[in-house]
């Protein structure tokens, strides 16, 4: 037997959105496939059904029935946030087709007349996920929901993080009679009830035009506790090569300038900040908000004991170890025997140290030391004003 399978893209109510390609092989079909709200909007042709949304399941079914020509309904489009991209692989022994529809994005975009092409695209169905980092980042920012972020919650968090001026856009129901667009500024949509099938799009005219690296030391909310200086922390973050979506650790945060600089690479990923100093814990909440930085988790604790529990890192910094050094770099190896790991040292005793660890357990490492000199006026001469010398101690990794 050959079997032709359609998956259908039926845009926003699967009717008035849908394209003329879609709806001929919607009719050709023997039977439809898809949750109940998209197969409600066919019910009239008479064809039989089997109702869910479960990538599994479905696989199973297409390839247990005796039908021939299959069609699978998707919401929206097949290539935006779709059971489709699970679907594929389950069936690929089989003559499959998809059949792009009109996505929420697109149709949104158009009802408030923007452009699309320039979003900066988040899904928050189902899932958790960055919100501020991706709203500084980007001029507009499109999050998809249907779990338990809201709208509301949206709008709270930019508050929370100084954005409560941002435009924010929420859509609900596209496509349906009930359909309701509402505009306004965050700080303003701070309580709106919604349903739980949602779209929002953020607007920011001030967002960062580029990636910073080497942040002043000024910019930074500063107390008692030390800091890695601008140009040594510009320099472990580009050693760690983090990635977009990269777990990150920084160990012994102080006032969080290197989370910051950590948390800037990984918008779709998450830095959990380790520090027991009370001050530095709130130094470095502090700093978080000030940046925008809602990927940030701070963990409050002796590094030893609290990385028990912290996801498995792909990048961590160590930048104070509080005496557990080792223990917190065989815990690392233990959690990922691949993680990226720098270190610093302001002392030989400290990068001895370092360095007897890392040949313990045959780790190859590369050492630089990094001596930093700034110049100040007095009077009409230009002085030269040394930093302290620091050793940069990086696991080799390709």
């Amino acid at each position: 037997m050959s079997k032709r399978i359609n998956i259908i893209g039926i845009g926003m109510d699967g009717t008035e959105t849908l394209t003329k390609k879609a709806l001929q092989a919607i009719e050709n079909a023997q039977i439809l496939i898809g949750a109940q709200r998209m197969l409600d909007c066919f019910l009239k042709l008479g064809k039989p059904v089997f109702c869910s949304y479960k990538s599994k399941e479905i696989a199973e079914f297409i390839k247990e029935c005796e039908y021939e020509k299959i069609t699978v309904l998707m919401s929206g489009d097949c290539g935006f946030y779709s059971g489709a991209e699970r679907l594929l692989p389950l069936i690929d022994d089989f003559e499959t087709k998809v059949i792009c529809g009109i996505s929420t994005p697109v149709y949104f975009a158009s009802k408030l007349k923007i452009a699309w092409q320039n979003m900066k695209f988040v899904t928050l169905h189902g899932v958790g996920g960055n919100i501020v980092r991706h709203v500084c980042s980007n001029p507009v920012t499109f999050f998809l929901l249907g779990g338990e972020i809201t709208p509301k919650y949206i709008c709270k968090r930019l508050c929370e993080y100084r954005l409560g001026d941002s435009t924010v856009h929420i859509g609900e129901n596209f496509g349906g009679s009930n359909e309701r667009i509402t505009t306004g500024m965050a700080k303003e949509l701070t309580e709106i009830e919604t349903d739980k099938l949602c779209a929002v799009i953020v607007c920011n005219e001030n967002h960062e035009k580029n990636l910073r690296s080497c942040i002043p030391d000024s910019e930074f909310i500063r107390g008692s506790v030390p800091m890695t200086k601008s140009e040594v922390r510009s320099v472990c973050v580009a050693k760690l090569k983090i990635d977009s979506d990269s777990i990150c650790w920084d160990i012994g945060c102080g006032t969080g300038s290197v989370a910051i600089e950590m948390a800037f690479r990984c918008p779709d990923g998450r830095v959990y900040a380790v520090e027991k100093n009370e001050e530095a814990v709130s130094l470095t909440s502090e700093n978080r908000i000030k940046f925008g930085c809602d990927n940030i988790e701070i963990i409050s604790g002796n590094a030893e004991s609290v990385i028990e529990t912290l996801p498995v890192p792909d990048c961590v910094f160590i930048g104070g170890s509080g005496g557990s050094l080792e223990q917190i770099i065989m815990k690392v190896i233990e959690k990922n025997p691949l993680a990226k790991i720098v270190a610093t040292a302001v002392s030989l005793e400290t990068l001895n140290q370092c360095i007897e660890i890392f040949d313990r357990i045959g780790v190859e490492t590369e050492i630089i030391q990094l001596a930093v000199t700034r110049t100040r006026k007095v009077g009409r001469h230009t002085m030269l004003a040394a930093e302290n010398p620091i050793f940069i101690i990086r696991r080799n990794f390709k």
